[in-house]
């Protein structure tokens, strides 16, 4: 389904500790908006619901509901550490047909 690089799950990792939560899976879903239709969100939760596509990945529990796994089908989560233009999570994903200028939504 989706899967982390090393960088991104020990990225994941600490974030959580900083928490005090190292319980907590990432929960990544497709939702409507942005100038080319779709766009990630990242969060955390500690509780998958019946319908969730439930994965471990490099020792981090990722959780996608139904609606988004087709659109998140054989991504990579990477985090990406550009002193120019900042940190932060990407997602290389093979479902998308194209993107906005920005890079933030994305048309599938």
């Amino acid at each position: 389904m989706i899967s982390l690089t090393e960088t991104a799950a020990k990225k994941i990792s600490d974030l959580r500790l900083e928490e005090g939560k190292p319980e907590l899976a990432l929960r990544i879903r497709v939702v409507g908006g942005g100038c080319s239709g779709m766009s990630y969100e990242l969060g955390w939760d500690d509780t998958a619901n019946a319908d969730d596509n439930v994965t471990e990945s490099s020792g981090v529990k990722v959780l996608v509901d139904s609606k988004s796994a087709p659109y998140l089908q054989g991504s990579e989560i990477d985090y990406v550490d550009n002193n120019m233009l900042g940190a932060g999570f990407a997602i290389r994903n093979p479902n998308v047909k194209s993107s906005c200028g920005c890079g933030s939504s994305h048309q599938f």
